[in-house]
């Protein structure tokens, strides 16, 4: 194991199993590498993968929380992958050693707003049932209540299909189809329509899958408080926009200032004066340029740190992020 830049360990892992689960989508079983114990991990929680070709990106895990033996993921085939969706399915095999980081929760399940536990509504959209799997799974093992709805284009399509309809969670399970009958489809008015006192609304999807739903789930009632949603995919970067403020990174081992222009990322302005700062996912998700900050006030716009650590204010994401004070103070 050894640290990252933002404090979390990394794992050496065991590809033990790979399966296709639906059209386009394969499950990964890992392993730890020497036969030992994982971390425990809660629902919701997702790990990154160090792929072939340089590639880190996030996966939820989806099997049952608090097991320790394994961790199961599940991978879309993306036609328009930049590398990392293609790299699972093409490049990866039962045997191959990998890399992982411990387990990260940015969509926990909340506890209960009221006296009694709050019925759980979770509504996935498509690969984006991974973790919502994993919270079926928690609640069903602690008795609690909750109703899961899955929507994907058709049933080739639904991954862990059997698992749905055939186990123990199929009493709670609603599948539904793009090509299937009118009746069959996703209704979100019938659905989301007059929410319980203390419910609670778990979303995770495609961009416009989330949209839709929050939106019906407002006009039906629910509190912003009630809705908690993880959004699958990267969303565009904001840190392109010609209209944003300039600002200075000061580099604490040389004292050196690096101005950073509207419309260029704080690792482009770096880059042009020969500064080099390791990157993957370049949209804020995946961590892997966090550099700490020193002095002043970063403008975070990521996706990957915690809302503690943005409160902090101790690191950021110089790869979309930029700064609110006219000059960051960075440990490089």
């Amino acid at each position: 194991m050894s640290a990252t830049d933002a404090g979390r360990l990394r794992l050496q892992v065991r590809v033990s199993s790979k399966t296709m689960v639906a059209q386009d989508i394969c499950a990964l079983e890992l392993v730890a590498a020497l036969g030992d114990a994982l971390p425990a991990f809660a629902a919701g929680a997702h790990i990154d993968l160090y792929l072939p070709g340089g590639w880190v990106r996030q996966y939820s895990l989806c099997n049952p929380p608090g097991e320790t033996s394994r961790y199961l993921i599940a991978v879309l085939r993306d036609p328009a992958s930049r590398g990392g969706s293609a790299a699972v399915h093409e490049q990866l095999h039962p045997g191959d050693l990998l890399t992982i980081s411990t387990p990260r929760n940015l969509f926990a399940l909340r506890p209960g707003a009221g006296p009694t536990t709050p019925p759980r509504l979770l509504l996935a959209g498509g690969i984006g049932l991974t973790p919502l799997l994993a919270m079926a799974q928690a609640l069903h093992e602690a008795d609690e209540p909750f109703t899961l709805h899955v929507a994907t284009r058709s049933a080739a399509r639904t991954p862990f299909r059997e698992l749905l309809l055939a186990g123990r969670l199929a009493p709670h399970v609603q599948l539904h189809h793009d090509d299937g009958p009118a009746t069959q489809r996703l209704d979100l008015d019938r659905v989301l329509t007059s929410p319980p006192t203390h419910a609670q609304l778990y979303l995770c999807g495609p961009g416009g899958f989330i949209a839709a739903a929050t939106h019906t789930a407002r006009r039906h009632g629910w509190s912003e408080a009630q809705i908690v949603v993880e959004s699958f995919g990267i969303r565009p970067s904001p840190s392109t926009d010609s209209t944003d403020m300039p600002f200075e990174l000061e580099l604490a081992h040389s004292r050196r200032v690096v101005p950073v222009a509207p419309g260029q990322t704080a690792v482009q302005a770096l880059a042009a004066v020969g500064v080099t700062v390791p990157v993957s996912c370049e949209q804020g998700i995946c961590g892997t340029c966090v550099l700490p900050v020193l002095a002043g006030e970063p403008d975070h716009r990521d996706q990957y740190l915690t809302p503690q650590e943005r409160a902090d204010n101790r690191c950021f994401t110089p790869c979309c992020s930029r700064a609110k004070s006219t000059r960051l103070v960075v440990a490089l």
